[in-house]
């Protein structure tokens, strides 16, 4: 006959091995989410492709070397970048530059200037031009996407211009150049192309104003 306090020790037992078991379940479940694959969050990448300039009638005699286009720290990495209010700004991690601005601009002033004619010959930056008579860097100030007022999206790209000549007499021209295009807001294309269309208002003020720039004799 079995004694009668050995029936509540076995359904201690029984308890205690239910509540492993339903641990293990748990520990299981939690193990198998952690790894199972997670799918990466899908990034969109854009680069500008502003219109070239018409060509000058006549070119200038000199040559030119296209050096840095610097861009504002707040604005210089490859994440779009959003005005959602007056002071608020935010970074757009889901579409971006495909490379940094700072080079893109830079490539693409190289590009519009060539395109232009304005000077005999362009160099782009990094190369190496005993002869360039001219150097042009500039300056980003502005490169972002203006939704401070939801009904009416803006792309905002500011550049200024610096021309300089390298024999020490430094910096004979500069203009700032600023366009606001408006997009229907949403959809990064549609802020790319904008900000593309800014650009190429931008290059080609920028061609007209060199070749009416009085410059010094090189």
């Amino acid at each position: 006959m079995t004694a009668p306090t050995s029936l509540p020790m076995y359904e201690k037992g029984l308890s205690r091995m239910r509540r492993a078991f339903a641990f293990a379940v748990v520990a299981a479940a939690v193990a198998g989410c952690a790894l199972a694959p997670r799918e990466a969050p899908v990034k969109h990448t854009f680069l500008l492709d502003p219109a070239m300039p018409r060509p000058v009638a006549q070119a200038r005699p000199q040559a030119l070397r296209v050096g840095t286009v610097n861009v504002s720290v707040s604005f210089r990495g490859k994440s779009f970048v959003v005005r959602s209010s007056a002071f608020g700004y935010e970074s757009d991690y889901y579409d971006e530059f495909f490379v940094p601005p700072s080079q893109m601009l830079a490539e693409a002033t190289t590009a519009a200037l060539t395109a232009s004619g304005v000077f005999r010959r362009v160099a782009p930056p990094g190369a190496a031009v005993d002869d360039a008579d001219y150097v042009l860097d500039g300056f980003a100030s502005e490169l972002y996407a203006d939704l401070s007022d939801p009904a009416n999206p803006v792309a905002v790209i500011t550049i200024t211009y610096y021309l300089s000549a390298p024999d020490g007499r430094g910096v004979v021209w500069s203009k700032e150049y600023s366009q606001r295009v408006g997009y229907g807001g949403g959809d990064p294309a549609a802020l790319a192309r904008a900000w593309s269309k800014g650009l190429s208002a931008i290059f080609a003020e920028l061609a007209r104003d060199l070749v009416a720039a009085k410059l010094p004799a090189s």
